[in-house]
């Protein structure tokens, strides 16, 4: 039986240059079959990995982290992709009441403790949801900051794998795809939103700027957490300021 590493590299080599769609079918259907789920936050550019995945199997699991923070355009965006591609697994998971109540209830923990509020709004219940598959999918590329810049397209995270099948694709090749398929888009992304995160954490981006330039604005964070290696995670927060 090979190592989870040895997988991996095997996988690498296997589809080294391959088609979005053929590490799909791959890793859907002879893989990871029924082992493997998909991470969606069904913002700007979720539609096209969406997409790809319904055509191969849309009973494929999807997992939303609903933070219960999200733009209430997102949470649209989300009914109507899964209306639209037939979407028949999807699951949204976000903290328990008990955790808001507990850590946010006046919801202000996002304005002095980002790292925190991600930690048990985003990572803690989709590190749960996860922890029965094998194997996750996840929409990020490589253009997408400086952190993703030698993204690989198979990774490991933890006791899992984790399989960026977007990794080598240009914005030019995301927007190819969504125009080809003509493909619905979010309500927020012609108002300067080319990435989308929680409401009290995303802004519009100005002329020039990055894309993930409106996220977390005022703060050196750059991303939410659920990428880093599970023993680099922020740890949940215990109690309010």
């Amino acid at each position: 039986m090979p190592t989870l590493a040895g997988h991996v590299v095997d996988l690498r080599r296997r589809f080294d240059g391959a088609a979005p769609s053929c590490i799909l079918q791959a890793v859907l259907g002879e893989v990871f079959t029924r082992r493997i789920a998909v991470v969606s936050s069904f913002g700007a550019d979720s539609g096209v990995l969406l997409h790809l995945v319904a055509g191969v199997d849309p009973a494929t699991p999807v997992l939303f982290v609903d933070t219960g923070r999200h733009f209430p355009e997102t949470l649209a965006h989300r009914d109507r992709l899964v209306r639209e591609f037939g979407l028949r697994d999807v699951r949204s998971v976000g903290p328990s009441p008990e955790d808001v109540a507990h850590l946010d209830a006046d919801l202000s923990r996002a304005t002095w403790d980002p790292d925190g509020c991600c930690a048990f709004r985003k990572i803690a219940p989709l590190e749960r949801a996860l922890a029965g598959f094998d194997a996750w999918i996840t929409g990020r590329k490589r253009f997408q900051s400086a952190l993703r810049r030698e993204l690989p397209v198979f990774e490991i995270d933890g006791a899992q794998a984790k399989i960026n099948p977007l990794a080598c694709w240009s914005q030019a090749d995301v927007e190819d795809y969504r125009t080809r398929h003509d493909l619905p888009a979010h309500p927020l992304a012609s108002r300067g939103y080319p990435s989308i995160g929680c409401a009290p954490c995303t802004s519009a981006i100005r002329p020039g700027e990055a894309a993930r330039a409106g996220r977390w604005r005022g703060f050196e964070k750059t991303e939410c957490g659920i990428h880093r290696r599970s023993a680099d995670r922020v740890p949940i927060p215990q109690t309010v300021k």
